[in-house]
């Protein structure tokens, strides 16, 4: 853990949709204009972009033609891991000088998977995470994670790891991210919703770490004409989503954000030895913890 404050900064934006090149492009140049922050964290599904409101043309029991051509589109913009695209993030965290976590769809085969790649701040690929359980309709296009990217990384300034959107309601795999020791809580998000700050701010207290909560903003002036044609299942009322991104104390307090209607970066000054102090009378991997009582086993077998 650091001995001196550390600063971190949430980066609200909008992707270009179902373009990987432009998307990365504009991370890196996001990431460069964030002035000496040790962590930087963008939003989930970032590149190319998460599909909100799309249903790829598909009902229970039908696909549409249309519906798989605007697949291939989304697969064809997919990150390889490693790639080209995780060489050009890895030199933005470098020039940067901090420790990069970023949503990307990435491909494997014919598979996507929702993903948070972690890069050091020498531009190594440090880590990644899988998804573990795509959302609802979510699951049409991404596949499922394995224990083995559980990551939780060291980053010199303190240890940083965290879950994807929903999976934040998982408690056992909230506890797993605890017990490996996580100071800096990630969680790049799809949910704008007020009830996702009160889940930012319980992960805070419960886990008594800093929690970064990352989102896109996307209006409907985002989406090409190109992609809502190509699906018939397109629903604009759900396409949007103001944002919510936000920084939240081990204690619980709302240090940045929450940031609504814009896109923006949002960062806070931080006291890592505020954790240690939060943990006097909570440590849910600790002393609060009854492990002659509770059991948690988890399987961090890669399987592909």
């Amino acid at each position: 853990m650091a001995q001196g404050p550390v600063r971190v900064a949430a980066i609200q934006a909008t992707p270009v949709l179902f373009d990987r090149e432009r998307s990365i492009d504009k991370a890196c140049r996001l990431v460069g204009e964030v002035d000496g922050a040790d962590l930087i964290l963008l939003p989930e599904a970032f590149v190319p972009g998460y599909p909100r409101g799309m249903g790829f043309g598909t009902v229970v029991g039908g696909r549409s033609e249309k519906g798989r051509v605007l697949w291939q589109r989304y697969w064809d913009n997919a990150v390889d891991v490693p790639g080209p695209a995780t060489e050009a993030l890895g030199e933005a965290a470098r020039q940067a000088g901090a420790t990069l976590v970023i949503g990307v769809v990435e491909r494997e085969g014919g598979t996507l998977y929702c993903t948070v790649l972690y890069f050091g701040s020498d531009g190594a690929l440090l880590a990644k995470h899988r998804k573990l359980k795509p959302t609802a309709a979510e699951r049409l296009i991404w596949g499922e994670g394995d224990g083995s990217t559980l990551a939780v990384i060291d980053a010199g300034f303190g240890r940083v790891g965290g879950l994807i959107c929903w999976e934040n309601y998982m408690p056992l795999a909230r506890m797993a991210i605890y017990r490996k020791g996580v100071e800096f809580y990630v969680a790049p998000t799809a949910d704008g919703r007020d009830s996702w700050q009160a889940t930012l701010r319980h992960i805070a207290c419960e886990g008594r770490c800093f929690v970064l909560g990352c989102n896109q903003y996307v209006t409907l002036d985002d989406y090409p004409e190109e992609l809502t044609r190509l699906d018939n299942r397109w629903d604009p009322k759900r396409a949007t989503t103001e944002g919510g991104s936000a920084i939240v104390s081990p204690y619980g307090e709302v240090l940045a954000g929450p940031l609504y209607g814009r896109e923006g970066v949002l960062t806070a000054e931080v006291d890592p030895a505020e954790i240690v102090r939060a943990k006097l009378d909570f440590d849910v991997a600790g002393h609060y913890n009854r492990p002659d009582i509770f059991t948690l086993t988890v399987d961090e077998t890669e399987r592909r």
